[in-house]
């Protein structure tokens, strides 16, 4: 029981990192430099002090520059390829005790599958909220992410059983989203 727990608090915590890149490495360094998570071997370093300095410096700089209307399009264009590589390391750094093939094929996909999906709808709405509203609208959006950011990290480490329910809903109800925009023809305005 306590891989599969593993396995929703990785995908939990990829999926936060869909929102915001830094936060979620923030809260998990938190948890585990207080004893609270313990993380794989070779990520033990996200949970030590100078890790922690340094998340809560990226944290507050990421947020800060999402207030910033034309610099959050430029982040998400930037940070998605970075947001599905934390979603793998995170998940990787969470789940333990599993041969390396299947923990890096489970962090790779799902984890990788997960924060892409999520950042990739989340830059279609700041999209959206630029072009309707000329990016007066856009802190509140950021601030949305934010907080989904961090209730997303918090739910995945001590509720990962729900956080995986909440996952897969926002993966499913993002994908068709994303495939109605990509796949719908062009609507003639």
């Amino acid at each position: 029981m306590e891989i599969v727990l593993s396995i929703f608090v990785g995908i939990g915590l990829a999926a936060a990192v869909g929102f915001r890149i830094f936060i979620p490495f923030l809260i998990v360094s938190i948890v585990a430099y207080t004893g609270n998570l313990e993380l794989s071997t070779y990520f033990a370093w996200i949970g030590s002090l100078p890790a922690l300095i340094m998340f809560s410096i990226a944290a507050v700089v990421e947020i800060l520059a999402y207030y910033i209307p034309w610099l959050d399009n430029f982040l998400d264009t930037i940070e998605h390829p970075l947001a599905i590589i934390a979603g793998i390391v995170l998940t990787g750094a969470v789940i333990r005790d599993f041969p390396p093939l299947i923990k890096w094929a489970l962090a790779l996909i799902a984890g990788g599958g997960v924060a892409g999906t999520i950042h990739a709808a989340t830059g279609m709405i700041r999209l959206k909220s630029s072009a309707v509203t000329g990016g007066i609208g856009n802190p509140v959006v950021s601030t949305a992410e934010a907080g989904s950011a961090t209730a997303l990290s918090l739910i995945a480490i001590f509720m990962p059983a729900i956080a995986a329910i909440i996952v897969g809903g926002m993966v499913v109800y993002f994908s068709f989203m994303i495939k109605k925009k990509f796949l719908s023809p062009p609507s003639e305005d």
